[in-house]
């Protein structure tokens, strides 16, 4: 017999009016020509042009001059290559010309699913019982391509939940390389995302064991220079978009958590950040981070990756290494267990696995945890977020998938000082789609990827069907003695 579980009367749609102003190149030759008709407008044109749009705009976007002028400032080259003195432009046919390469994108018109959930770093002011958290969501717009945004949330002491209101702008970090690279991590990353391996060794040859963002590029286009063969050229560039997957961002801090999104940023994404699964991570001196596992997309090649923050102003991201940092579906212990960091994963996309490290970028030696066992998990088994601590083993809500590639929601308990032993699994499912729910951008799906206990309850934040997001909650205590008493 399933468990009652209380679904709760919140959904979070996705709102077409979210919009970014984004970077719109059409290739060198069709750019200077671009370049060259508004370089023709006389200045007293200019003006009249541009002022407009800077007033449309402004009310949909927090600092619109500051975005034309950077995307203006992007086409240096090609001004050099028109033998157009960039330096010598007036202000506002700078920003003329930037509005010629700038578009937006609605960065959640088409979904606005798969979240995860974590406590705010700010607890402050609130009464007894409440509890402020940060909810992170899987944005999809046009082109199926997805980012990382952000909303706040408060629970009361009865477990009601309210999501904050959006803000009216929503901005894009700013990146910062500064990464120093090991030599010998970055190449046996680079095997694994196909790349010709003489090119690798060739570059290989040349650089330090820890080499900086700047000497690689500059060797990078030192090699280039030397090829005839575009296809050969574009192994190099292969490189350096591996490269551009280490980076930081930062936030002004003049925006409110809704208004940030993390957006593709490297070639290796550039199809999506699909999935992020979010952990409050409590160090061994008690200090604590916010990490989460993603995966990046190309359209071809899936690349896991790392988030870390403290604040959600500040974020640091990396690729992860090694046989079980393969596929998707990772997902972080929030502390470590005997001296090891722990992570979940699916590396044949049909198991779940578990592994262990001492670095936490570093992933080898993937052990089967799960396998399908169950008519409703018979395609699939994976993780839904990272593990939660009770008293009586680590609670794991999983998917699965059964037929008519149904997704359903299940939970399984693991051993608290030896999470590699299962000591309960659900043999029906916790939540699954009803017929409210069944509809959407891909029918008969529910996915989460982090819950979170709250007053004796497990808040289960979950998709539905690929479009939005909704709430469901579960008396902990009867889900842990329900997950003991089906035992394995």
């Amino acid at each position: 017999m399933r468990l009652s579980i209380e679904r709760k009367a919140v959904k979070v749609n996705p709102d077409p009016k979210r919009v970014i102003a984004r970077f719109f190149f059409n290739g060198n030759e069709r750019s200077k020509d671009v370049i060259q008709r508004v370089m023709a407008v006389d200045e007293d044109r200019v003006f009249s042009l541009i002022s407009p749009l800077l007033q449309e705009y402004s009310t949909r976007h927090r600092n619109i001059t500051r975005v034309l002028n950077r995307h203006c400032a992007k086409l240096k080259n090609l001004f050099s290559e028109l033998s157009i003195d960039f330096d010598s432009l007036s202000v506002y046919r700078k920003l003329l010309i930037g509005s010629y390469f700038t578009h937006e994108y609605s960065i959640e018109s088409a979904a606005f699913f798969n979240p995860s959930i974590v406590d705010d770093p700010d607890q402050s002011d609130l009464e007894e019982g409440e509890r402020r958290v940060i909810i992170s969501f899987r944005a999809v717009g046009e082109g199926h391509i997805s980012s990382i945004t952000f909303r706040r949330a408060l629970f009361d002491k009865n477990n009601n939940i309210t999501v904050l209101p959006a803000g009216n702008y929503i901005d894009e970090a700013e990146i910062v390389r500064n990464a120093v690279y090991n030599k010998k991590l970055f190449f046996d990353k680079a095997v694994t995302t196909q790349i010709n391996i003489d090119v690798l060794k060739e570059l290989e040859g040349k650089l330090d064991h820890h080499f900086e963002y700047s000497n690689l590029r500059r060797l990078i286009l030192d090699s280039q220079k030397l090829q005839a063969n575009d296809m050969r050229k574009l192994e190099y560039d292969k490189i350096l978009w591996l490269a551009d997957s280490y980076y930081e961002i930062v936030f002004s801090l003049d925006t409110d958590i809704s208004d940030r999104v993390i957006f593709p940023i490297s070639e290796y994404e550039r199809k999506g950040i699909e999935d992020a699964r979010f952990v409050k991570f409590i160090n061994d001196d008690g200090s604590w981070s916010y990490y989460a596992t993603y995966t990046a997309y190309d359209g071809a090649l899936i690349m896991p990756k790392l988030l870390q923050t403290t604040d959600f102003i500040n974020f640091r991201i990396m690729p992860l290494y090694g046989a079980g940092s393969q596929n998707k579906n990772l997902a972080l212990f929030p502390r470590k267990i005997n001296g090891k960091y722990v992570m979940m994963s699916r590396i044949d996309g049909c198991n779940n696995y578990i592994m262990y490290s001492d670095k936490i970028n570093i992933w080898e030696n993937p052990v089967i945890l799960q396998k399908p066992k169950f008519t409703w998990e018979f395609v699939q088994i994976g993780n839904c977020g990272s593990p939660i601590e009770t008293e009586d083993g680590w609670l794991m809500i999983t998917h699965g998938v059964g037929p008519m590639r149904k997704y359903v929601l299940g939970a399984s308990l693991l051993k608290l000082d030896d999470p590699g032993v299962e000591i309960g699994r659900l043999k029906e499912p916790l939540l699954m789609p009803n017929s409210e729910e069944r509809e959407g951008y891909v029918p008969n799906v529910i996915y989460s990827c982090g819950s979170i206990v709250h007053n004796g309850k497990l808040i289960l934040p979950y998709g539905l069907s690929d479009y939005s997001s909704s709430f469901a909650e579960v008396d902990l205590k009867t889900l842990l003695n329900k997950l003991k008493e089906d035992g394995v």
